[in-house]
């Protein structure tokens, strides 16, 4: 049994939540120049360059990538003999991004939905907690922007839709999105389980580096059938036109109910912000 105090998780969120803010990761800067590399507009490879030299400002001076620094989103992946002191777990993340986004100069975007009244610090987060084998705790901050994620939804196929079922239903919400989630985009794409289990696996998808491969041949083959559908709509970045709409599309699936057919698309921005650390 490992002892950690909560006060370590304090302090690790609140560097999250700026690091991940500010800098953006060389995954998707590589992404940006593949696309580059295959981009024919002239229009769309200049939006392209100008994301690239935005994320290099923000960088080196330690600025937003962008004005909406997200819902922050917190996955915790913690060690079964991991016994935390000194606090309750959950205290502890929200007290990190009230830190991390107070120290960090971060736009406060979190508000009650009725009367929209600013909670004041981007707290409460949205926080999951998985209980995995071993002593460490791993870590994600993934802040996620309004535009995007109001892009987002779960529909409940019917069985009979199938594989095809799937790629149209994608590929129409990202041609309905339009320019509201900011392309390039990130499509997050989650297949069976339940209606709130689909949402999930959607964006956890959305965690896996970009230009890796599918752990699963078929679903890897599908996410490149879903990609070039997409990039075939001419949306292009910023929604000014090209062949570059969306840089990847990420699939997660599990079993679902005979009766069901459950698929969540969760959009992410062309500011794809997530880091990760292990305690």
């Amino acid at each position: 049994m490992r002892e950690i105090d909560v006060k370590l998780i304090t302090a690790k969120v609140r560097d999250l939540c700026m690091e991940a803010n500010t800098d953006l990761g060389e995954d998707v800067l590589q992404a940006f120049d593949r696309a580059l590399r295959e981009e024919e507009s002239p229009l769309a490879r200049e939006i392209l360059k100008e994301l690239k030299e935005n994320a290099r400002i923000a960088k080196e001076e330690k600025v937003a990538i962008c004005q909406d620094t997200g819902f922050a989103v917190v996955f915790v992946e913690l060690g079964q003999d991991v016994h935390l002191v000194g606090g309750d777990l959950k205290e502890a993340i929200f007290e990190g991004v009230r830190q991390g986004y107070r120290d960090g100069y971060l736009r406060k975007s979190i508000c009650h939905p009725f009367t929209r009244a600013n909670t004041g610090d981007n707290t409460p987060p949205i926080i999951h907690t998985e209980i995995v084998p071993g002593e460490k705790i791993k870590i994600v901050v993934a802040p996620k922007g309004g535009g995007s994620e109001n892009m987002s939804r779960v529909m409940m196929l019917t069985p009979s839709d199938g594989v095809e079922g799937i790629k149209r239903s994608v590929i129409e919400r990202v041609r309905e999105s339009g320019s509201n989630p900011c392309p390039p985009t990130i499509v997050g794409v989650g297949i069976g389980g339940t209606f709130e289990q689909a949402a999930l696996l959607a964006k956890k998808s959305l965690l896996r580096p970009l230009g890796s491969k599918n752990a699963d041949p078929e679903l890897g083959k599908l996410e490149a059938e879903i990609l070039t559908g997409i990039n075939k709509l001419g949306i292009g970045p910023q929604g000014l036109g090209g062949r570059t709409t969306s840089l990847a599309v990420h699939i997660l699936m599990m079993p679902c109910h005979i009766a069901s057919f459950p698929l969540a698309v969760n959009i992410q921005c062309h500011a794809h912000r997530h880091k990760e650390t292990e305690i």
